[in-house]
């Protein structure tokens, strides 16, 4: 994998074999990361990534600036390797070895985009219990976006807050807005 923009442009990064994770693509990344240049600073924003595996998307953020950035992953080797490359990089990303679920339902903080990237085989229910918990617990800012990644199977543009989808690949992009009902 490697970081698409900002400081650390084009730098790669080599995971582990044995993690768990299947990263976003450098394609479907840059795209993501178009659209949300558009919408915000990075130097502001407060970014929630889920299912974080190599920490792609965190070290992303990161690379353009954003400072506060928490990664959840609850795999102990992903959670590791996201610690050490954070801190090589002098990237402040706050780790945390937790179960994505729990997380969302006890955490206080609210955020201006939270990315997640569950395991494209889970069940429709389990990627809706997302958007309700982070709706539910109001951890969006106003103008925030909650963004899920998965394949083309699954639909989850019947959830609430629902708003867009962008299809980039194999990878779908769903964005959810607190304004959606």
């Amino acid at each position: 994998m490697r970081i698409i923009s900002g400081k650390y442009k084009g730098k790669r990064l080599t995971a582990p074999k044995k993690l768990p994770v299947r990263p976003t693509t450098d394609m479907a990344k840059e795209a993501l990361f178009n659209i949300l240049n558009n919408k915000y600073y990075f130097e502001d924003l407060a970014v929630l990534d889920l299912f974080s595996g190599t920490g792609n998307i965190s070290f992303e953020f990161a690379s353009r600036g954003a400072t506060n950035t928490t990664a959840i992953d609850g795999n102990s080797g992903c959670v590791q390797f996201i610690s050490k490359t954070a801190k090589e990089l002098d990237f402040d990303i706050t780790t945390l070895k937790s179960d994505v679920f729990k997380f969302l339902e006890r955490s206080k903080s609210k955020y201006d985009v939270i990315f997640a990237d569950p395991p494209y085989n889970f069940e429709v229910s389990k990627f809706s219990k997302i958007p309700e918990l982070v709706f539910a617990n109001e951890l969006l800012q106003d103008d925030g976006l909650l963004i899920i990644e998965h394949s083309e199977q699954t639909d989850l543009s019947e959830l609430s807050h629902f708003s867009e989808k962008r299809k980039y690949g194999s990878s779908i992009f769903s964005f959810f807005e607190k304004s959606r009902s």
